[in-house]
């Protein structure tokens, strides 16, 4: 009797941890599903504005967040929202009860005027919806003087969103800004750069005065700050822009730069043609 015994506890033990682990795996399998539902309500959610969602389909918010693998349990640093946060719509009530979300904005003693207006247009708009952007944290990015995005080694993921370009007008800014980024990553951290994407036959001088980056370029950057290349996708790629336009990327939408002329060519084309990098920081220095 005592062996049947034993041999029945055996059998109950095996058949309930085979019961635990195939549940487990059911619970794993439908949470990224449900992770997606979640994140797709937020992107075509009604606390954006209609402008904002029509430009889903240019800016591929999804897609683009699956690509860098942004958790809602994540602390995520976002780089230069702007005075609209297109963005920080999507990421604040995405982290708000899980994550955290600091927003590296311009510096409010910064000596451009257009930096202090959007900063205080960006702090406004978070200020009238309490209920979705009251846990973001804004920190200060005026590189080289100020590039403390969040406290050193504490971040899952960095994200920059058409950045870099503004970045190459002054020496060494876009090698300071990368390094601030990388700073502020935790080892195994992800930075994600969307930027728009130059022919790599374009000289310096062409990048910084038509808004496009070649891809060459913003790997060296990343690269030079420490950052490995993970990866590259063809997410936010637009084949119908030809980079050859009188004010450079922002003849396109949605900037529009020309006004009514040939407003509907540059509407047809789109937005620009943009890389989309996944760099690691490395959990051990070289």
């Amino acid at each position: 009797m005592k062996t049947q015994r034993f041999h029945f506890n055996c059998t109950f033990l095996v058949t309930l941890i085979t019961s635990l682990l195939i549940v487990s795996g059911t619970v794993f399998a439908n949470s990224k599903p449900d992770t997606n539902r979640v994140l797709n309500g937020i992107i075509t959610g009604k606390h954006r504005s209609e402008p904002h969602i029509i430009r889903n389909a240019s800016r591929h918010p999804m897609e683009t967040l699956q690509f860098l693998e942004v958790e809602p349990n994540m602390t995520v640093v976002e780089i230069w929202p702007g005075g609209s946060g297109w963005y920080t719509e999507i990421l604040a009530p995405y982290l708000r009860k899980q994550g955290k979300l600091y927003a590296a904005h311009f510096s409010p003693n910064s000596s451009v005027k257009y930096f202090r207006d959007n900063l205080k247009k960006f702090e406004e708009k978070i200020s009238v919806h309490p209920e979705i952007y009251d846990a973001i944290t804004i920190t200060s990015l005026d590189a080289p003087k100020e590039t403390t995005l969040a406290p050193a080694n504490s971040v899952d993921r960095v994200l920059t969103f058409r950045n870099v370009h503004n970045w190459l007008k002054q020496k060494d800014q876009g090698l300071s800004v990368f390094k601030g980024m990388y700073a502020a990553l935790k080892p195994g951290g992800i930075l994600g750069v969307i930027e728009h994407r130059a022919p790599e036959s374009f000289t310096l001088k062409d990048m910084q005065e038509s808004g496009y980056t070649t891809e060459s370029l913003t790997i060296a950057l990343a690269k030079k700050a420490g950052f490995e290349l993970m990866g590259k996708s063809e997410i936010n790629a637009n084949p119908k822009d030809n980079k050859n336009y009188a004010k450079g990327v922002w003849t396109l939408p949605p900037s529009l730069r020309l006004k009514n002329k040939d407003r509907e060519q540059y509407i047809a084309i789109g937005e620009s043609d943009r890389m989309t990098l996944k760099f690691i920081k490395p959990k051990t220095d070289k």
